[in-house]
């Protein structure tokens, strides 16, 4: 899914939703910590649950939970 031009981000998922990661525009060694946690280019992310002011969330990825802060799920890409 596009929105006006630009892909959907990570933080956009509702909980329960599914998605596939497009790409991670973070630094590199962002980028390359959140890979080896599971968050590769083509892989599926399920959004989880959250703390309850919203803020980290927890992201279904290759089998595990991890948790993201919205500032860094706004920088993965995906579609829907």
């Amino acid at each position: 899914m596009q929105l006006n031009g630009k892909y959907a981000s990570l933080a956009d998922l509702r909980r329960g939703e599914q998605a596939t990661i497009r790409s991670l525009v973070l630094p590199e060694s962002d980028s390359r910590r959140l890979m080896e946690l599971g968050f590769l280019p083509g892989g599926a992310v399920r959004a989880g649950r959250s703390a309850p002011g919203g803020d980290p969330r927890v992201f279904e990825v290759d089998g595990s939970e991890v948790a993201l802060r919205r500032e860094t799920a706004a920088l993965i890409e995906i579609e829907r």
